[in-house]
């Protein structure tokens, strides 16, 4: 998208988005901002946060590219409406990975898109429902971010039965709701192993090191959900494959956006042994990062490649489950571009199609033994061709 067709506007104030909602135009759109504690959502996480003036909203009117579909003329334009998981963008994390689908979308289709950033869940249904009943523009596709975004979309999807919406990481069984969810399980069995390779044996890179005689590895998940369970089964499960010996610690702090309680989680680990700890924890995982950075130790990122995200944190950060929410928005703006939404449907995407996987931090990468990364890849392989099963409930382990 060439920058000069982005129109910056101002901040609207708490009265200014009360105005909004019931009238054409939708919710105001927010721009991307990042930065080392920002306010964080999750698939994992779902956070607090905004813009600094209460009402987490900011707008902007922001055309995409002008390529053109068989199922497109010239001058079509699809418009798209987003409402974020809690705490917004700026998270390094799940909700800027979500927007990543829609600046691609944006780039590759007529698209014109606004983005809406509650602070909490109980403005997910208003939100929801501004977009619904805009008449200017008149929204082709709402996107909802979110497992907290479930029951709130249940409902406003049946007010709004013309309306097409499509939500991630959880399921809406109605014929104007497509259903994006992930394999978390698989991608997180990955790092799990991981971690309980390099816990098992001496290892020192960036500026981090194990303590050579304990094996005992860490979960840190934000809100305690089935949701995040997948996150903690599959990572337990991955750290017992590489040994049976191997103790994790599971601690949910209670929310997504809460770092200091990240970081309090993760020292309590760290001190009673952990040698890397895995967060499935939203913006509260900036909390493990620095906790790792405290006591020389490792952690392992969720959503996107955190060593580049949080590249303060890169010294310290092993790898990361990457899960492509970008790719369920890509396809789902795609499929309406295309007149082809399939409302109703419910896409699970895992390591097989590359919508979950490990990717391994930009600073200590390298550093990792090549016989450690060549058991991950065999069980990678493995869990593709259906040779192992991966637990997606931690009671299950």
């Amino acid at each position: 998208m060439e920058p000069d067709r982005r129109r910056f506007l101002k901040a609207l104030g708490v009265t200014g988005l009360a105005g909004l909602a019931g009238c054409g135009g939708g919710p105001s759109e927010s721009t991307p901002t990042e930065g080392e504690d920002g306010a964080g959502d999750g698939d994992s996480g779902d956070g607090d946060g905004g813009d600094g003036d209460g009402d987490g909203m900011t707008e902007t009117d922001t055309p995409g590219g002008t390529e053109t579909t068989d199922a497109m003329t010239p001058g079509d334009v699809t418009h798209v409406g987003m409402v974020y998981a809690t705490g917004g963008l700026g998270d390094g994390s799940f909700n800027d990975q979500a927007q990543q689908g829609l600046l691609q979308a944006a780039d590759e289709f007529n698209v014109e898109y606004r983005e809406a950033q509650p602070d909490e869940s109980a403005q997910f249904s208003n939100f929801q429902q501004q977009f619904a009943e805009s008449s200017d523009p008149d929204y082709d596709l709402v996107c909802c971010i979110g497992f907290l975004q479930t029951e709130a979309l249940q409902t406003t999807s049946e007010n709004y039965p013309d309306q097409n919406f499509m939500l991630v990481d959880s399921v809406v069984q109605a014929d104007n709701v497509a259903s994006y969810t992930f394999k978390e399980h698989e991608g997180s069995f990955l790092v799990g192993q991981l971690a309980g390779l390099l816990t098992a044996r001496d290892f020192a890179a960036g500026a981090g090191e194990t303590a050579g005689d304990s094996t005992n590895v860490g979960f840190v998940g934000g809100v305690e959900s089935d949701l995040i369970g997948k996150f903690e089964a599959g990572f337990t499960a991955g750290a017992k494959e590489a040994d049976e010996d191997v103790d994790v610690i599971t601690n949910y702090v209670g929310d997504f956006n809460d770092p200091s309680g990240g970081r309090e989680a993760a020292l309590a680990m760290y001190d009673s042994g952990a040698d890397v700890v895995y967060h499935a924890a939203g913006n509260t995982g900036t909390g493990v990062f620095r906790a790792a950075q405290d006591r020389g130790r490792f952690a392992i990122g969720v959503d996107r490649d955190q060593s580049v995200t949080k590249s303060s944190f890169g010294d310290v950060i092993l790898a990361s489950m990457v899960k492509r929410v970008d790719t369920s928005i890509f396809n789902s703006v795609e499929s309406v571009v295309n007149d082809d939404f399939q409302g109703g449907s419910i896409v699970s995407l895992g390591l097989e199609g590359d919508g979950v996987d490990i990717t391994y931090g930009q600073q200590l990468g390298s550093e990792i033994p090549q016989g450690a990364k060549d058991q991950v890849g065999e069980s990678r392989t493995a869990i593709v061709d259906g040779d192992i099963s991966v637990p997606s409930d931690p009671d299950n382990v």
